[in-house]
């Protein structure tokens, strides 16, 4: 192995300091094993349960009336996700628009919407309106309203208490960090603020914006009380196969105002022709609790490596694992670019360009993004993106194998080291 790293463009030095910090992770990688296999496990009984087989994975065309492929698949996804109804499409372009989707279809005119999380991801500020944009739901007549967490990263149950009006038609929760170094919320602690939530206004509706998060627990969202739950499957659930789609996860009455929304009124699931997506989109989520376990033990190696260098990481190398990303504070936009270059470098896709950042569509800051993927702009492959702006973190997330996932934060520490911006101690 070592002559291989080698030849990967790894130096003794950092191959030495990396291997040293991979041999104590045996015992934490056993658990996540272990909730690997019980996921699996959850998957394999939705699809017998709906009565998967070969058919299943046929196209269709035009209207796509009567895709069967497509029914069962919403079918495995309400299954296994113990919900009422799943939307489950190749139309839905990313997890943005399925947020998008979820928030339009169910917020009128008058409506609030409440994030007791604080500041949500970048892409969101012009759907709600917080940056103004054609169409956002501020256009609408939708306001928006968020309570921002305490100092030490929790919910602040006093002020979201008061923030709760007649007005408040939607709650959005945030599971995973986004571009903050926050902690990302356990799915008990988001059960434990919708019941906080509901207990003061029944009716209200509990969204969780659940990307990056599916199969790192052994519950998700949906089985402590979320109304919807919203992904992308070119993150966790798809598996790395997928090659496109989103999915909302819910009750019965948001997921058909949701499939109004995708589609038309009055015809909502009704149509959509899946095209010849379906086998991939079966086959990846079947593999995807494995494939999460990957990027779970790559997250949990480059927090390990990060912090003995003595940079801020979250979580930190002992803390328990909410969804796949690793946030590092490098403190330099020198640091971030080097961090990207050497994740580029691992990749089998497109290893040999140059990662910069630039003014990408949605974002309020100039971003990079490193990511060799088989998917374009797939996070569950091996991939890093970072805000060019302080506090200058990177967040590094995925790789479709423990091995891989290995290599890019190897490869990562090589080119900071390689550039002076570390000493290995």
């Amino acid at each position: 192995m070592g002559n291989m790293y080698q030849e990967m463009g790894i130096c003794k030095e950092v191959e030495d300091f990396c291997q040293d910090i991979a041999k104590d992770l045996a015992e934490r990688f056993t658990e996540i094993d272990r909730i690997a296999e019980q996921n699996q496990m959850k998957v394999i009984h939705a699809m017998q349960k709906e009565r998967v087989d070969a058919t299943c994975f046929a196209g269709t065309t035009g209207y796509g009336y009567n895709d069967m492929g497509r029914d069962t698949l919403e079918k495995v996804y309400a299954s296994c996700f113990h919900t009422e109804a799943a939307l489950v499409r190749p139309q839905i372009t990313c997890g943005t628009h399925a947020l998008a989707i979820a928030l339009s279809a169910n917020l009128l005119p008058g409506d609030e919407l409440l994030s007791p999380v604080g500041k949500p991801y970048d892409t969101l500020e012009r759907i709600i309106g917080i940056t103004e944009s054609p169409c956002s739901l501020a256009e609408y007549g939708v306001s928006y309203r968020q309570v921002d967490l305490l100092l030490d990263g929790t919910f602040d149950y006093d002020n979201i208490a008061k923030a709760i009006t007649d007005k408040t038609k939607l709650v959005t929760i945030q599971r995973s960090k986004g571009y903050q170094m926050r902690p990302t919320f356990s799915v008990k602690q988001i059960g434990e603020l919708i019941a906080f939530i509901k207990k003061i206004k029944p009716s209200v509706i509990c969204m969780v914006d659940n990307c990056y998060g599916e199969f790192v627990e052994e519950m998700e969202p949906s089985d402590v009380g979320a109304d919807m739950m919203v992904g992308s499957l070119i993150k966790n659930p798809g598996g790395g196969l997928a090659p496109i789609g989103g999915y909302i996860c819910g009750i019965q009455a948001c997921i058909d105002r949701c499939a109004y929304r995708l589609s038309a009124p009055g015809l909502g699931q009704e149509v959509g022709a899946s095209l010849d997506v379906m086998r991939s989109l079966y086959q990846g989520y079947f593999l995807a609790p494995n494939v999460v376990s990957g990027a779970i033990k790559g997250a949990i190696f480059a927090a390990n490596i990060y912090e003995k260098l003595g940079f801020k990481v979250i979580p930190n190398s002992t803390e328990s694992r909410h969804d796949i990303i690793q946030a590092v504070e490098l403190g330099t936009a020198e640091g971030v670019i080097a961090f990207c270059e050497g994740i580029q470098k691992a990749a089998p896709v497109d290893s040999y360009v140059t990662p910069e950042p630039y003014a990408m569509p949605g974002y309020v800051s100039d971003v990079i993004m490193a990511a060799g993927a088989f998917i374009q702009g797939s996070s569950i492959e091996l991939s890093a993106d970072a805000p060019i702006r302080e506090p200058y973190a990177v967040f590094f997330q995925g790789g479709l194998t423990w091995y891989h996932a290995k290599l890019g934060i190897m490869m990562s520490l090589q080119r900071l080291y390689e550039k002076g911006l570390v000493e290995l101690v």
